[in-house]
């Protein structure tokens, strides 16, 4: 993928997309659930009024929902550049995916059989494989490094042997921000005959996912991060997803890949709405570039990109400019390296104290260990009622940071 697109982005044309970006608030609490793109909603409505029937039968409006829903997991196996529709599961959450995952993984393992996680990852990506112990599995902590904040490679390759069959790892902490190189995590673990699983949920909202370029064996996020409905997909190779045992009624034919793993089939409503997610980059990268160009939704998060750099930026010089604040992640505003997803600590000050002191200012953030409770532990973080973290995504603007500045001028 290409990252060299270059206008501005237009925040005018992104911000009309989102009706609730039109009130009083502003939203800095993005990574625990963004805004909702208005076709989104659109086309919930649209599903349950024109076809809110079962799917697979042989009359008109059931082929019609059908395909709808078929639609959906096409527009999601597009944006994330999946092979094949059928590599796609959907589900209610991320977290409920990753499970799903692990127990249809368990079988496929020996007691002795090693498991990999870091103490970086959300709870998600970690409980569902340590409690493979149970059946007599091994799992080891990949430990980020409390000095560096950094998941070093030279630890991981230290914790792999032949005995090793899965890696879980994030590809963005959603505490520290920081974007892990994946391709080389990957290979790497590919190296040692062992499978790669991936949180993307701290990622997916700000730059482009691309299972294939990154060889990831399952590859998972919530698409109400993703300016979606409350819903996540998981990504897995074809030949693994038909390969573990189903999760769904035992009449299911093993190779009816992604509905093994779909219990009760995906909300259709929400399925067909995702639609409008992969039409929404599509028109953003059309808006501002030229037919004939690279992939608009490529240009559309190499724009996306862009911005981020300058939130980044603005916040980041601030914080630094602080005494006795200290940002707990990536100090560089460089977007190849960090999202903008931006934790802190103060000196002296529980954590807890700050953002309530914004909601007469509607300006919503958030405090706490958000679900990365082991990170925050191992930093030391917990008395201190864990991170301030700040959360912004594509459709903030300079203004809407400058305003937050101007509070936290106050209390910091």
């Amino acid at each position: 993928m290409t990252h060299n697109f270059s206008p501005p982005l237009d925040l005018a044309f992104v911000r009309q997309q989102f009706p609730s970006l039109a009130g009083d608030w502003i939203f800095f609490d993005n990574a625990g659930g963004s805004q909702i793109l208005k076709p989104v909603v659109d086309r919930i409505t649209a599903f349950l009024y024109e076809s809110n029937v079962q799917l697979g039968a042989s009359y008109a409006l059931s082929q019609r929902a059908t395909e709808r829903v078929a639609a959906g997991a096409q527009a999601m196996a597009t944006l994330v550049n999946a092979a094949d529709p059928a590599e796609v599961v959907l589900g209610p959450s991320t977290s409920a995916l990753l499970r799903m995952l692990a127990q249809c993984f368990r079988p496929t393992l020996q007691p002795g059989d090693e498991i990999v996680v870091t103490n970086a990852d959300h709870e998600a990506n970690i409980s569902p494989w340590v409690e493979l112990e149970r059946a007599g599995m091994v799992v080891k902590f990949w430990r980020v490094n409390p000095t560096t904040l950094e998941l070093d490679l030279a630890d991981l390759e230290a914790l792999l042997t032949s005995k090793t069959r899965l890696v879980a790892v994030t590809h963005t902490s959603n505490v520290l921000g920081s974007i892990q190189p994946v391709r080389a995590i990957a290979d790497l673990v590919h190296s040692h005959g062992a499978l790669l699983c991936v949180d993307g949920v701290a990622f997916a909202p700000h730059r482009r996912v691309d299972v294939q370029a990154l060889d990831v064996d399952f590859y998972t996020f919530s698409l109400y991060k993703v300016y979606g409905p409350h819903m996540a997909l998981l990504y897995g190779k074809k030949e693994l997803l038909l390969t573990l045992p189903g999760y769904n009624h035992y009449f299911i034919d093993d190779r009816a890949i992604p509905y093994k793993f779909q219990p009760g089939d995906s909300s259709y409503e929400l399925s067909y709405s995702l639609t409008a997610i992969t039409d929404y980059f599509t028109a953003l990268g059309q808006h501002h570039g030229q037919p004939g160009e690279a992939d608009p939704i490529d240009q559309a998060f190499a724009l996306i990109q862009q911005h981020e750099a300058a939130l980044n930026e603005r916040l980041l010089s601030f914080l630094h400019s602080r005494p006795r604040v200290r940002v707990i992640g990536r100090d560089a505003a460089d977007p190849t390296q960090r999202v903008s997803t931006i934790s802190f600590v103060v000196e002296g000050v529980s954590s807890d104290q700050i953002p309530p002191r914004l909601d007469s200012h509607n300006i919503a953030i958030r405090y706490g260990h958000f679900y990365a409770l082991r990170l925050i532990e191992a930093l030391g973080l917990l008395p201190q009622q864990g991170v301030v973290r700040v959360s912004m995504v594509h459709y903030n603007t300079l203004e809407e940071c400058d305003r937050l500045i101007e509070q936290l001028e106050n209390l910091l």
